[in-house]
């Protein structure tokens, strides 16, 4: 489920163009109609989920601690290496590859939050990025 999930998302999130697969009101009706009491994904909480402290190793991290506390721009890893940003409206191939984006969810919650990121923190995290200006 958590596959379809990102592949509804990123489709309805993507600017107009020949890869839309969804319309953006097919893929919200399809998320609304697979999870009981979804309400939307809100910027709000992934903003709130991409600054949130956590405690690795005896040291606080962050998603910007890596991807910067402005997400329209660049970012380091820890071996100095650059990281794009992470905003869609800088970086709009940011978010188009769904295996990608599961890629670097899967490899990224388990570093920050030392778990697994739910769908809704997914989604709301997504939103956030997207709606960047």
């Amino acid at each position: 489920m958590s596959r379809l999930f990102l592949l509804l998302l990123a489709a309805s999130l993507a600017p107009p163009g020949p890869g839309r697969l969804f319309s953006r009101r097919t893929a919200a009706g399809l998320r609304r109609g697979s999870t009981p009491g979804f309400s939307g994904f809100s910027a709000e909480r992934g903003k709130e989920l991409y600054y949130r402290r956590n405690t690795k190793d005896g040291k606080a991290i962050s998603c910007a601690s890596c991807h910067s506390d402005d997400p329209r721009r660049s970012g380091m890893t820890p071996s100095f290496r650059k990281i794009g940003p992470m905003a869609s409206a800088v970086n709009p191939e940011r978010f188009r590859d769904p295996a990608k984006v599961e890629k670097w969810f899967r490899r990224n919650c388990d570093d920050v939050l030392s778990r697994a990121c739910t769908p809704l923190e997914k989604g709301d995290f997504l939103t956030f990025l997207t709606t960047l200006r």
